[in-house]
């Protein structure tokens, strides 16, 4: 079985369905490693996106290029173009921390901040200078907090260290720090793969509920998971992006050999 072949043509979403994310072309390199191989891919708005496929596979790796993580790799270069809202996010005129404004980052470990609960929520607003004055801070903490689906669990104990918390709760505090900045893109690499089944649940509802103002791209290593969250997926293999379509059609009836291979547990 060739599982190296060359990658599909790129099925786009709908007409009828606004695309927020672009790329067109991408590939990646790491020194003489040809991580990403020629990825295009349209993501659409208001709308959940799963990254699926084997470990070293390259979903992480373009899911770092969306807001231009790989910049922080010396030996990382990248081709190719990524619009959002058609603008290309790697030409050398864009601010990349307005960007990371835009496009918030939640990681596979929880990494709150050494300070409160609080203050790991202010910290983004605080830098950005979104709130004008304490009071509008404030609202907006307890705000993300509420969104987050965590401020019933921690709205006593605001100044406590945001690392005494639960691991499902720090997840979900570090998705509050996020969206405190109001972006209009979430990252989520791994959200769950830490924590508890209770924890991911919850996580997995809030992923629900956030992709009614926010569009999401979610990398997991569980199917399970893309199936239950998503709305599309992209199965990734050996760096190059195999197939991505509707989440019923690709654990359905996938086009590829690779992907039924793949989700039938031939390999992976």
């Amino acid at each position: 079985m060739d599982l190296s072949l060359s990658p599909i043509a790129h099925v786009d979403v709908p007409p009828d369905t606004r695309t927020k994310i672009r790329a067109s072309g991408v590939n990646v390199f790491y020194g003489d490693k040809h991580a990403l191989k020629d990825v295009s891919i349209a993501i659409p708005e208001k709308a959940v996106m799963a990254f699926i496929g084997p470990s070293g596979c390259g979903k992480s790796t373009f899911l770092r290029c969306i807001n231009r993580m790989n910049d922080t790799i010396d030996i990382a270069r990248i081709t190719g173009n990524i619009d959002i809202d058609g603008q290309d996010i790697y030409t050398p005129s864009l601010d990349v921390v307005q960007l990371r404004a835009r496009v918030g980052m939640v990681f596979q470990k929880p990494n709150p901040f050494p300070k409160s609960i609080f203050e790991n929520i202010a910290y983004g607003p605080r830098i950005h200078g979104i709130a004008k004055d304490k009071t509008e801070l404030e609202e907006i903490v307890v705000g993300s907090l509420k969104r987050a689906g965590l401020f019933e669990e921690v709205k006593d104990r605001l100044d406590d260290s945001g690392t005494s918390l639960s691991g499902g709760q720090q997840q979900r505090l570090c998705i509050a720090r996020a969206i405190a900045v109001s972006p209009e893109i979430i990252l989520m690499d791994e959200p769950c793969s830490a924590l508890d089944p209770i924890a991911s649940a919850k996580i997995e509802e809030l992923i629900t509920e956030l992709r009614q103002n926010f569009t999401i791209v979610i990398v997991t290593h569980s199917m399970q998971q893309a199936a239950r969250v998503s709305q599309r997926t992209a199965f990734f293999h050996l760096g190059i992006l195999v197939e991505e379509g509707a989440t019923d059609d690709i654990f359905t009836n996938p086009r590829e050999p690779r992907t039924q291979d793949y989700i039938t547990g031939r390999f992976g």
